[in-house]
């Protein structure tokens, strides 16, 4: 038996680094998670985690502590999940995003080649990718045509990625990921928004939510099972990119329904009004993803579906509503 694997997360207070985390935790890693110092994110998704990793300074920016930290925690993969993500922001902050989103992805890159050209990188691309999609459903060789700076961003990374992977020979992989949540989400993301109102309409704490676009749709998945195929891929033989999706397409009207339902109210007009400053300058138009590779040459496939998912978000939040209005 050879030594057990390490793993350096970065990103991993958030949402898929925290599950990623768990599962290689489980797969007996040796896992290191780089955490912006001044960063206002806590690490209460990673809290019961915390004297299973070890955390390590540094900042997608800032080139040196990207090295040091690659030297630091010597891992066999490294899984670049940090960025600014929420595409409502890249509206106001586009430099911001364009440094993390994109210029970080070859800072991470640069650090590899730096420091070990054999660490495997799983790079996290984006749906938001196609943003005005040239096909239905969205495959690994679907045209992009992102829609927001984030995705502009994810284009870059992912396009500096493949350059790294044919030019240098890292072993480097894309997972074009569509929208994939969880009761982790951010509270900033639809998703998440409308659970834990439904969870305090619910609890009589608040009256209504206000929403942007209703038919807006997306595939949406569970993180869960998401960071499983981020794995899958970097024990392949060669590396490769891959489309992670349900293929199945839901509005925010189907997840509404179920998240209602889920408190026993089956007409929920009264309880939500469309509010225009939630709608975006440039909306991407169906993403719906085509994961039939993943399925082919990873054997991935997700295991919670889009009700189970809806859920076990709004159960959540009921259950944490609770607690902090004790």
């Amino acid at each position: 038996m050879g030594k057990n694997k390490s793993a350096l997360i970065t990103g991993i207070t958030g949402q898929d680094g925290s599950y990623l985390a768990e599962l290689l935790i489980e797969k007996k890693y040796k896992v290191y998670g780089l955490v912006r110092r001044t960063s206002t994110e806590s690490n209460e998704r990673i809290q019961h985690l915390l004297n299973k990793i070890e955390l390590i300074d540094g900042d997608l920016i800032d080139q040196n502590s990207i090295i040091n930290a690659i030297k630091q925690a010597d891992p066999d993969e490294i899984y670049n999940l940090a960025a600014q993500s929420f595409v409502k922001t890249s509206w106001q902050q586009p430099i911001l995003t364009g440094e993390v989103t994109g210029l970080g992805v070859i800072r991470m890159l640069e650090g590899i080649k730096t420091v070990n050209d054999k660490i495997r990188f799983y790079q996290a691309s984006s749906s938001e990718m196609f943003g005005k999609v040239h096909e239905i459903p969205q495959k690994e060789t679907t045209p992009f045509h992102p829609r927001s700076p984030y995705g502009v961003a994810k284009v870059y990374g992912h396009y500096i990625t493949q350059n790294y992977r044919e030019s240098y020979g890292i072993f480097g992989c894309n997972g074009i990921l569509f929208n994939h949540e969880s009761p982790r989400r951010g509270i900033e993301f639809v998703t998440r928004k409308i659970s834990n109102a439904i969870a305090r309409i619910h609890l009589g704490l608040q009256k209504e939510i206000s929403l942007g676009n209703l038919d807006s749709k997306r595939d949406w998945g569970f993180a869960g099972d998401y960071v499983r195929a981020m794995w899958l891929m970097l024990q392949q033989e060669k590396p490769e990119d891959y489309v992670i999706a349900t293929g199945e397409t839901h509005s925010i009207r189907d997840f509404l329904d179920i998240a209602f339902k889920r408190i026993d109210i089956e007409d929920w007009s009264n309880y939500v009004k469309q509010d225009p400053r939630f709608m975006r300058p440039a909306e991407v138009d169906l993403l719906l993803g085509d994961a039939s590779k993943a399925r082919k040459n990873l054997g991935w496939k997700p295991e919670v579906n889009f009700k189970q998912l809806v859920d076990m978000m709004v159960d959540n939040d009921i259950k944490m509503n609770k607690l902090l209005n004790k």
